[in-house]
């Protein structure tokens, strides 16, 4: 490495940071904004969910096209690589954050009352567990031992977005 040339942080150092800067960002709230904090924690809790579902989303979408390539070639290895990264780095410290300020929210500013919202928390256990079968299928595909088709995936592909679509219509319709 020549003198002007500048060594990067990799992937995981830059989400890294980028949770530091968001957790910091929440405390320097609650601190200077207490009476503001349950705006901040929800509107850090959306941007949470949003980065979940993406990665959720995404994720089957590469199991598919990796489902379909050579094991051991170069565009296997570049998925691998892929999806531990999107697993790693978005996937799980989204899912964290939306776990942790989603049960706050929902003390705070429900008392965990309402059937709705019963339900949702529901809809939001069957989402994780599907995000522990995704993490799975990582490490299966990581040791090149994937058993699904991509006609599988492709499948799989859709259960997070049937998920999302009731929960979302849970939060803001609230029928029961």
């Amino acid at each position: 490495m020549s003198g002007t040339e500048k060594k990067q942080a990799g992937p995981g150092v830059r989400a890294m940071i980028g949770l530091a800067v968001l957790g910091a960002l929440a405390v320097l709230a609650a601190l200077f904004f207490p009476d503001q904090f349950y705006l901040w924690a929800k509107a850090i809790h959306i941007i949470a969910v949003i980065a979940w579902m993406a990665g959720m989303l995404y994720l089957p979408r590469l199991f598919v096209y990796h489902a379909e390539v050579a094991t051991g070639s170069p565009q296997s290895e570049t998925f691998k690589l892929m999806e531990r990264r999107l697993l790693q780095i978005i996937i799980n410290p989204a899912m964290t954050i939306t776990w942790v300020l989603g049960l706050w929210l929902a003390w705070k500013g429900f008392s965990f009352s309402g059937g709705w919202l019963h339900l949702k928390i529901l809809l939001v256990v069957a989402m994780s567990g599907l995000h522990g079968y995704f993490s799975k299928a990582v490490r299966l595909f990581a040791e090149d031992r994937n058993e699904k088709s991509a006609r599988h995936w492709r499948i799989m592909n859709e259960a997070p977005t049937v998920l999302m679509i009731v929960i979302v219509v849970l939060v803001v319709v609230k029928p029961f």
